[in-house]
């Protein structure tokens, strides 16, 4: 099979990234379960954007500050500057944003100085990716295959020529001119996270084997408002940032606020588990969204009510109990400004790759913007070189698939992954 493009991966950063790549390139995007199952589908909050130019200087100060000052300033900066025209672009395929009358109506969360977030209720990366869906998958450019995994890339002399895939039937290759790794990040290996169970890490896995470059991957970041749920294994319920954005704060079993509730996730996280430290025998602290009024809760948090609610929880009533979990990894393949790897013709976006943007914390709601810029990123790059490529079959039998073992993943993980969090993630 030879398509222009190969896309590992049918999240947000996969499908925006083959939704701005031209009309004549032929496009082949696979994904190892279904279209939605993926951590883009879930994403509560929203996406983060610049309000202007008057705003621009600030949210890439909250950025930096958020992640300690570890991040790639120019991936910042750019990050910035496309973020409007970004979100115009989803507004223009139907994307349907929260509004007051005709103006984007904006949230904050931790870390924001700026109400500065847009989104669709509680569940803007369903609305985003379902927007994406539709467009993406109408396209006669575009193929779209569900239960094919990629087991090994196709390489000769540090270059890229497609991938080895497997679907239920069989296992085959692809010869692509650029192959384009957008598979999530690692938290279904981990037995507390938000993630999903299928995000196991497998570009980062298959760059290891193939010797592309990886950064960062000891930055991963806990999610501060997890529901507690002591018997519940693997994915647990996320409580969006933006309740706390609109007015939510966390108290301790004494009922006194402890920390303030809109700091960076990595304050907030380790606040948090310092006052469950005090406390063996109940190892949660509270969220408590009491003095919001139920229909307030119902129409802006619809989808987090009901969640709740089945859980025993009425969120205008009574206090949530939450503890920190898995959320996010800001390591990954390393890519340039134009989500360009190590390999030549080999392209990574999303959670997936590193940009340097996050630092050793990502701010909150900065990872869908992420995925929308360097996407684009990634698909002019691409435009402009296409036709400079040359099709070049390389028959590549390898005599063990990257995926075949995760035994060598797992102890790198695990050489990065921070002493103070490791026993939480029980890797």
């Amino acid at each position: 099979m030879n398509y222009d493009v190969l896309i590992i991966g049918t999240g947000i950063a996969g499908l925006y990234t083959a939704l701005n790549l031209r009309e004549d390139i032929r496009i082949l995007i696979i994904t190892k379960n279904k279209f939605r199952d993926c951590n883009s589908y879930l994403a509560q909050g929203g996406i983060s954007t610049s309000l202007g130019t008057f705003d621009e200087e600030n949210y890439i100060k909250d950025t930096l500050k958020a992640g300690n000052y570890r991040n790639n300033k120019s991936a910042v900066k750019l990050l910035v500057k496309k973020s409007i025209e970004n979100i115009d672009n989803l507004v223009k395929i139907g994307v349907p944003f929260d509004r007051n009358e005709d103006k984007l109506r904006y949230t904050r969360e931790g870390g924001h100085s700026e109400f500065r977030i847009v989104h669709v209720k509680d569940e803007t990366g369903k609305a985003v990716m379902e927007s994406l869906l539709n467009v993406v998958s109408q396209k006669s450019n575009v193929t779209m295959l569900e239960d094919t995994k990629l087991l090994d890339l196709i390489t000769k002399d540090n270059i890229c020529y497609g991938g080895v895939l497997k679907n239920k039937e069989k296992t085959f290759t692809v010869n692509s001119k650029f192959t384009i790794l957008a598979t999530g990040g690692i938290g279904g290996i981990f037995n507390s996270t938000t993630n999903v169970e299928y995000l196991t890490g497998d570009a980062i896995n298959i760059s290891l084997k193939n010797n592309i470059e990886i950064k960062d991957m000891e930055y991963l970041q806990l999610h501060p408002t997890v529901l507690y749920e002591p018997n519940a294994k693997g994915k647990k319920l996320l409580l969006s940032e933006s309740l706390r954005g609109e007015g939510g704060v966390i108290i301790n079993q004494h009922r006194k606020e402890f920390i303030d509730s809109l700091l960076p996730r990595d304050v907030v996280s380790s606040a948090i588990l310092k006052e469950i430290s005090k406390t063996p025998n109940k190892p949660y602290v509270y969220l408590d969204m009491t003095k919001r009024p139920k229909n307030f809760l119902t129409d802006r948090f619809p989808y987090l009510y009901n969640e709740c609610l089945k859980r025993g929880y009425e969120m205008d009533k009574d206090l949530l109990p939450i503890a920190p979990a898995h959320h996010y990894c800001m390591g990954g393949i390393k890519v340039d400004l134009y989500s360009k790897t190590s390999m030549e013709n080999l392209y990574a976006v999303g959670e997936a790759s590193c940009t340097g943007v996050h630092g050793s914390n990502r701010l909150a709601s900065n990872s869908l913007l992420e995925a929308l810029v360097f996407g684009n990123q990634a698909a002019e790059n691409i435009n402009s070189k296409i036709n400079e490529i040359q099709f070049k079959e390389i028959i590549q039998t390898p005599t063990e698939f990257a995926l075949d073992s995760y035994d060598n993943f797992i102890n790198f993980l695990k050489e990065k992954v921070d002493s103070r969090y490791a026993k939480l993630f029980n890797c």
